[in-house]
C-alpha cells in the first residue's frame, strides 16, 4: 500500500468478545496511530453483560426485522452539540438468564493467550469478567469509549484528509457518536473520522419472532402472554403456570428444561425438527408439539400443524426462543451505496470469508459466523490487523474470486439447507475457513510486532469433539431417520441434501 493509502486510524464498533480481540490484534501491530473502541454499554463484555431486570419487555412484533424495529435515530444538525437524552429503545440489554453457562469447552472459547478461570462450561459472569480483564491485560482499556453509541457510519469523499495526514485513494469513514452524560442528563453528539472501521457489534440484540397466522391479533388480545426468550431470567415467575416454549435450539432447550422445576406440567415445547439433544421421547415433565399453524384471537386457541389445538385455558405464557437478527442501524445505506445485510437471504452483502466486504476494502466485520466463537474471532482479528497494516502474508483474491466464493457458498448452503454464515465442523469447513484467514495473516514481524494466528491443536479438537455440555442421544438426526430431506422455499418444494447438524450446532 502506497504512503498516501496507508491505514493509520481504525474504529472498532463494540467491546464484546469480537471487539476485545480486535483491539488487541490492532494494538499488537505497533503500527496504527489511532485505535478507538466504541461501546454503548457501561463496561466491556458485550452479550455477556448480565441485566438482572430486563423490563420493560417490548411488544412482540411478528415478522418484523431490525430495519423496522431498530431504525436509526435522527442526527442533530451542526455537530458537536448537546441535546436532551433520547430514551428510545435501542435493544442494548442482553439475553443472559440467571442460570446460563457457556456451551463451548473453554479451550475453544477463550483466546489463545489466556484461558478462562474456570472449567469447561463457565457461568455467564466468568466470560464477562474475562473480557473486562482482557482489555486491561493488553492495555486496550485506554482505547475504550464506553456509554458511547455509534449512530451513523458514512463514507467520506475520497479527497477528504485529516490532521493526521491520512490521504485519499480508498474509502474513509465518518462516525457520528452519541454519549449519555449522567451528570448533566444530556446526550453529547460529535463526529470522528477514520481510515478503516471494523464492526464487532454482535447479533444477539434484536429479538426475532416469526410471522404466524393470527399471532399479531393474539398478542393484542392477550397482553403480556407472548414474549421472546430475551426477557427470560428465571423460572420463578412461571410457578404453577402453563407454558409453551417455541424453539429447541440452545436457549429453547435450556428454558424448557428449567421451567419443569416450577411450571405446571407438562411444559410444552414446539419443535420444527429434533435437535441433537433429543432422544426418541421427551424428558419427564415435557411434551413435544409440532410447529404452530395459527392463533385465534377470538377464542384464545393455538392450532398446530398436526391438527391438535390448545384452548385459551391451556396456556398462560408463550415464550419464543426463536433467536435474533443482526442490526446495523448505524449503517447509512443511502450514502454508502446499499445495505450491509440481506434479510431475505439472511447474510451479509458482498462478503468474503464472513469477514471482508468487496465493495468496501476498509470495512470489515468480526463475529458473525456460528462457529468457534471467541477463538474464531481471533483468526479474523489477526487477519484484519495484518491486512490493514499492510503486513499480510497473502493478498485478498481478486474481486472475481471473492464473488465466486460467495456464489458457491450460497449454492452449497442452499443445497444442504443451512444458513450462509453457519460454518460446519464435521465436514472440515471450519478448518478450511480458519486456514484461509491464517494464510492471509501470516507471521508477525521479526521484532515481534503483530499477533500470530493460533494453532488448532489436537487438544482443542479433542475437546470440541468429546467434551459435551448436554448428552446427545438424538445426534441431530432428521425426523424421518437417515433419509434425504426436502425443504419448502418460496412456495415450491425443492429437493435438498439431508440437513446435517454438526458438532457446533449448540452455538
Amino acid at each position: 500500500m502506497s504512503e498516501e493509502k496507508k491505514i493509520k486510524s481504525v474504529a472498532v464498533v463494540g467491546a464484546g468478545a469480537a471487539g476485545a480481540i480486535t483491539a488487541a490484534a490492532l494494538k499488537a501491530e505497533n503500527y496504527f496511530e489511532r485505535i478507538r473502541v466504541f461501546e454503548r454499554r457501561e463496561t466491556p463484555g458485550g452479550t455477556w453483560i448480565f441485566d438482572p431486570d430486563p423490563q420493560p419487555a417490548l411488544k412482540v412484533e411478528p415478522g418484523k426485522l431490525p430495519p423496522e424495529v431498530d431504525p436509526p435515530l435522527e442526527i442533530p444538525q451542526d455537530l458537536p452539540r448537546v441535546t436532551a437524552p433520547d430514551r428510545r429503545e435501542r435493544f442494548s440489554k442482553t439475553p443472559i438468564y440467571n442460570s446460563l453457562t457457556t456451551n463451548v469447552p473453554d479451550i475453544a472459547m477463550s483466546f489463545s493467550d489466556r484461558r478462562f478461570a474456570y472449567g469447561p462450561f463457565a457461568p455467564h459472569y466468568v466470560p464477562r469478567q474475562y473480557l473486562e480483564s482482557y482489555f486491561s491485560a493488553h492495555g486496550t482499556d485506554k482505547l475504550l469509549s464506553l456509554n458511547t453509541t455509534v449512530e451513523d457510519i458514512s463514507k467520506l469523499p475520497p479527497a477528504t484528509t485529516t490532521a493526521e495526514g491520512s490521504g485519499g485513494g480508498f474509502d474513509r469513514w465518518k462516525l457520528t457518536l452519541r454519549k449519555y452524560d449522567p451528570a448533566r442528563h444530556v446526550d453529547a453528539w460529535w463526529e470522528e473520522d477514520f481510515d478503516a472501521v471494523i464492526l464487532a457489534n454482535g447479533h444477539y440484540s434484536v429479538p426475532y419472532v416469526p410471522r404466524v397466522d393470527g399471532l399479531e391479533a393474539y398478542v393484542a388480545a392477550y397482553p403480556g402472554r407472548v414474549q421472546h426468550s430475551k426477557y427470560y431470567r428465571s423460572p420463578l415467575p412461571y410457578a404453577g403456570k402453563k407454558v409453551l416454549v417455541i424453539g429447541n435450539s440452545a436457549s429453547g432447550h435450556d428454558l424448557t428444561a428449567e421451567l419443569v422445576s416450577t411450571a405446571s406440567l407438562p411444559v410444552l415445547q414446539s419443535r420444527r425438527s429434533p435437535s441433537r439433544w433429543d432422544g426418541d421421547t421427551p424428558p419427564p415433565g415435557i411434551r413435544w408439539k409440532p410447529v404452530i399453524r395459527s392463533y385465534s384471537a377470538s377464542t384464545g386457541s393455538i392450532h398446530f400443524s398436526d391438527g391438535t389445538t390448545l384452548r385459551e385455558s391451556d396456556v398462560d405464557h408463550v415464550i419464543y426462543a426463536t433467536g435474533y437478527k443482526p442490526s446495523f442501524a448505524f449503517w447509512n445505506a443511502a450514502r454508502n451505496g446499499g445495505p450491509l445485510y440481506d434479510y431475505a437471504a439472511n447474510k451479509l452483502v458482498g462478503n468474503y470469508l464472513h469477514t471482508f466486504f468487496r465493495a468496501y476494502p476498509t470495512l470489515a466485520v468480526v463475529g458473525v459466523p456460528r462457529v468457534l466463537t471467541f477463538r474464531s474471532f481471533e483468526y479474523q482479528a489477526v487477519a484484519l490487523a495484518r491486512l490493514f497494516s499492510s503486513r499480510n502474508a497473502r493478498p485478498l483474491p481478486s474481486v472475481a474470486e471473492q464473488e465466486r466464493w460467495e456464489r458457491e457458498r450460497e449454492e452449497l448452503t442452499r443445497r444442504e439447507g443451512r444458513k450462509f454464515h453457519d460454518v460446519d465442523w464435521e465436514s472440515g469447513e471450519t478448518f478450511a475457513w480458519l486456514e484461509a484467514l491464517f494464510d492471509i495473516a501470516g507471521l508477525g514481524t521479526l521484532r515481534g510486532e503483530g499477533r500470530i494466528p493460533p494453532a488448532l491443536t489436537e487438544e482443542m479438537i479433542w475437546a470440541i469433539e468429546h467434551v459435551k455440555k448436554y448428552p446427545e442421544p438424538g445426534k441431530g438426526k432428521d425426523a424421518d431417520g437417515d433419509k434425504d430431506g426436502e425443504e419448502r422455499q418460496d412456495g415450491e418444494w425443492v429437493l435438498v441434501e439431508r440437513q446435517r447438524k454438526d458438532l457446533l450446532a449448540f452455538i
